[in-house]
């Protein structure tokens, strides 16, 4: 694998996975709010859809800057292991299905696949915290904290619970991750051959840009999974609606018939707006991670 080891990989993600999730988790408890507000509100339309900038006011008057972070500490236990597995499955699958080759040609069709096998490893470390988090995020959450909610959740449901949206999580993420990686590989391939004297490839902008263009594009193509996946994970807290089941498809005709089409696209602005710069500050600190391991990794190996 090119000099690199799967420790290396794992170490490098885990960092890459905390440094984008705790810098964006306010962003990220807004898109939660707005994928729910309407499934609890009462029958008055000027609820339903709040705005971005109305609701960032809403929180910080009501409940202070602290009611952008609750269940921060959940995403923080989950998203270091998850983010381990996935990079490192991601650069072992690129190498064995030959994307590393040395031929000066994109390979979309293996980082995509790369990505796919990624992320369901991913999401099956994540998934049971994720569900935490969002229910801690609600604005009227009746847990005190990731303690409460976990020991709540196994009794009064099961552990069936945490992995409630498990296959929406996968079905969701295949085709985000897919898209994700495979732009990023894409931007990357043209940004360095566009001027390769400034954008090699361990420089900051080329990561910052390629990895903003992919997180922003994947998101947006998959909101409306990602409204579903919100929903199952914060079925019956808070007023919002429960469903019989898991099906995609049973849970996106419940919300249009009972919120419009426009529902699906709740929380696109801010879940963009988390996943550009998400994905610049994990792919640049990834990179970054990869190269400093590597290198030092050289040296004490290269040492009497």
């Amino acid at each position: 694998m090119e000099g690199h080891r799967f420790w290396q990989y794992m170490a490098a993600g885990s960092v890459a996975g905390m440094a984008e999730h705790m810098a964006m988790f306010p962003v990220d408890t807004l898109k939660t709010r707005m994928q729910t507000v309407a499934a609890s509100a009462s029958s008055s339309s000027q609820h339903h859809h709040p705005t971005v900038g109305r609701l960032l006011a809403s929180i910080v008057r009501s409940e202070g800057p602290s009611g952008l972070y609750r269940g921060i500490a959940a995403i923080g236990l989950g998203a270091g292991p998850a983010h381990a597995a996935y990079f490192a499955v991601y650069e072992l699958c690129k190498d064995r299905l030959g994307g590393n080759r040395q031929d000066g040609r994109h390979h979309p069709l293996i980082h995509a696949a790369s990505g796919v096998a990624a992320t369901i490893a991913s999401d099956a470390l994540l998934t049971p915290m994720d569900v935490v988090k969002q229910r801690l995020q609600l604005r009227w959450s009746p847990y005190s904290g990731v303690r409460d909610c976990v020991v709540r959740m196994l009794r009064d449901e099961g552990i069936k619970a945490f992995y409630a949206s498990y296959r929406t999580t996968v079905l969701m993420n295949a085709p985000f991750t897919a898209v994700h990686f495979a732009t990023y590989e894409a931007v990357k391939k043209i940004l360095t051959e566009i001027a390769p004297e400034n954008a090699s490839e361990e420089r900051l902008l080329v990561h910052l840009t390629a990895g903003g263009a992919a997180g922003a594009l994947a998101s947006a193509v998959t909101t409306p999974l990602d409204v579903v996946k919100t929903r199952l994970q914060c079925q019956g807290v808070c007023g919002a609606d429960t469903f019989n089941g898991s099906s995609i498809r049973m849970v996106m005709e419940k919300i249009v018939a009972k919120e419009g089409p426009r529902a699906l696209l709740q929380g696109l602005k801010p879940r963009v707006l988390f996943h550009a710069p998400a994905a610049a500050i994990c792919w640049s600190t990834y990179e970054a991670m990869k190269s400093y391991l590597q290198r030092n990794t050289h040296q004490i190996s290269s040492s009497p």
